[in-house]
């Protein structure tokens, strides 16, 4: 009996405070004097601003507990915290410190604590040695490109194109006196001393772009462009990359079939090996498949891409382009005590590599990130740590800095592509929080995906009070979808959020309940606290 009552009292508070006529709705009915705000100083004659946050409060609790109200919802489960900016206290949460899987909200861990611990302007070196100076233009030995890290040898930062980024190198190669290599090419990922594939990630995401192998030394996202197209009826399709290489291997059993058949063209690409598998049908006419897939052994692609690159501009190469890593060398990176340094490249700056990170939500530069983190800064007198344990160390230092409970995160990888990865929406609530006034604020911020402008966010909120408004990351993988960030409501209160479902198999029903919520914060017109800050009002005849 009490219990019932208390349901219909809360149904009768509810409706109430949704039955408040808007001051539009007012303004309608009847005229009145129109007023402005001029300043906030108190003055002879001033009004203050009554205090409506009685109202608006539990108004937009009542709005956000219906949304995830929703029948759509009620076998999933939806996590919630938002953090009044302005005011620091907690203005919703639901489940806020239960686990969910974050998908790619866990990247704002990974790139948060490297903005923190490495600065804006840390650039990431690649160094190119030979056993000795050159002479006369002769490198008597193998030429080893080390990698640091630096994921900019990409067609991203380069304006699409896929070969200027290894152009640059060959170019400052040919500068430094280069003419003649006795020896092999050699890309060296030695600086990291982790799998190729981190724990967790599915074997058929791996063929991708975003299950792309992590190396210390990476070329163009360590993917390639794939062209399959119809040839002649009865013989298999072409199949052509971009850029070219010859340790691009293709077993091709399709069949090019009359046009108006079905279509059952199938590519697979076998795990940790450049061979890409070719099958199905694929009619006349029919446009084929475009796209990128992964590759294996980016150092060894890196090395035969400058290899390439090198005798198109007169540079003799005797040997073969190779590729190792850490393993291979024995787990120890590359000794360079008595090599000769023939080329330093610096990567840009890490402000816009974490752009390039989060805007698009790239998972092989997240994973980049945290293993140089934990090479560069993270402890180094365990070797028996590897590369992403000393980082996520790093990232734990972060959490304690931003009052986040160690135990609120559980990270297996710094991408999300692992569904073994646990956080709980308060831990990144309160990071976002935190980073709202840390020292490189700033910088965190512009990395973030825009609403209705760019990356992720880029087709979401078009058109509301929410597009150019709230930034954040956002995280999808199958039956998730997470938003985590800032927006600012009409009435000019910050705040930071987080929003996570899983359990949800469709996307549309994910994503709308998010965004639906985003759009309550976004046009709430009332503070959801009492500012004392009397506000001036003068009246305008």
């Amino acid at each position: 009996m009490g219990s019932s009552l208390t349901r219909k009292a809360f149904l009768v508070t509810a409706l109430a405070l949704m039955a408040v006529p808007s001051s539009s709705a007012l303004a309608q009915s009847e005229p009145r004097t129109r007023v402005v705000v001029t300043d906030s100083a108190a003055k002879p004659g001033s009004t203050p601003v009554s205090d409506n946050s009685a109202t608006a409060l539990p108004l937009l609790r009542t709005r956000i507990s219906m949304t995830i109200a929703n029948p759509a919802l009620r076998r999933g489960s939806v996590g919630i915290k938002v953090i009044s900016l302005d005011s620091g206290e907690t203005v919703y949460e639901r489940d806020a410190e239960k686990y969910f899987m974050p998908a790619s909200n866990m990247k704002s861990f990974t790139v948060a604590a490297a903005l923190d611990r490495l600065g804006p302007e840390h650039r990431f070196t690649t160094s190119i040695y030979a056993p000795a100076k050159p002479e006369g233009g002769v490198v008597k030995g193998d030429l080893i490109i080390f990698g640091r890290g630096d994921p900019a040898f990409s067609w991203r930062y380069n304006g699409g194109d896929w070969l200027v980024a290894i152009d640059n190198l060959a170019d400052k190669l040919i500068a430094a006196g280069v003419k003649k290599i006795e020896g092999n090419i050699v890309g060296d990922g030695s600086y990291f001393n982790t799998e190729a594939v981190p724990f967790g990630w599915e074997w058929d995401d791996l063929q991708w772009y975003y299950g792309a192998e992590v190396s210390a030394l990476s070329v163009n996202d360590n993917v390639v462009v794939m062209k399959v197209s119809p040839s002649t009826i009865g013989l298999a399709p072409l199949v052509a990359f971009e850029p070219t290489s010859t340790l691009f291997r293709v077993v091709n059993t399709a069949k090019t079939v009359p046009s108006g058949e079905r279509k059952t063209l199938k590519i697979a690409k076998r795990p940790k090996d450049n061979v890409y598998e070719i099958s199905g049908n694929l009619p006349a006419g029919d446009p084929g498949f475009s796209g990128t897939v992964s590759i294996s052994n980016p150092p060894q692609v890196f090395a035969d891409l400058l290899k390439q690159r090198l005798a198109l501009k007169g540079v003799t190469v005797t040997g073969n382009a190779l590729g190792v890593d850490r393993f291979d060398r024995g787990g120890e990176p590359l000794k360079t005590e008595g090599l000769f340094e023939v080329v330093s490249h610096p990567s840009p700056p890490l402000s816009l590599i974490a752009e390039n990170t989060m805007k698009p939500s790239q998972n092989l530069y997240t994973e980049i990130l945290l293993r140089s983190l934990g090479e560069t800064t993270g402890d180094p007198s365990d070797l028996r740590k590897t590369s992403e344990e000393k980082g996520m160390a790093v990232i734990n230092e972060l959490l304690k800095k931003a009052g986040v409970p160690l135990d609120s995160v559980v990270q297996y990888d710094a991408s999300g592509l692992s569904r073994h990865n646990l956080i709980t929406p308060n831990a990144s609530a309160m990071l976002y929080k935190y980073l709202d006034t840390a020292r490189y604020s700033a910088f965190w911020k512009n990395s973030l995906t825009i609403g209705g402008v760019d990356g992720t966010l880029r087709r979401r909120f078009k058109g509301t009070s929410a597009s150019g408004n709230v930034r954040g990351k956002t995280g999808t993988i199958d039956q998730v979808s997470a938003l985590s960030g800032y927006v600012t409501s009409k009435a000019g209160e910050r705040f930071a959020f987080a929003i996570i479902t899983n359990g949800i198999p469709d996307a549309g029903t994910r994503v709308s309940a998010i965004d639906e919520i985003v759009l309550q914060l976004a046009n709430l017109e009332e503070k959801t606290f009492f500012d004392p800050t009397p506000q001036v009002v003068k009246t305008v005849q």
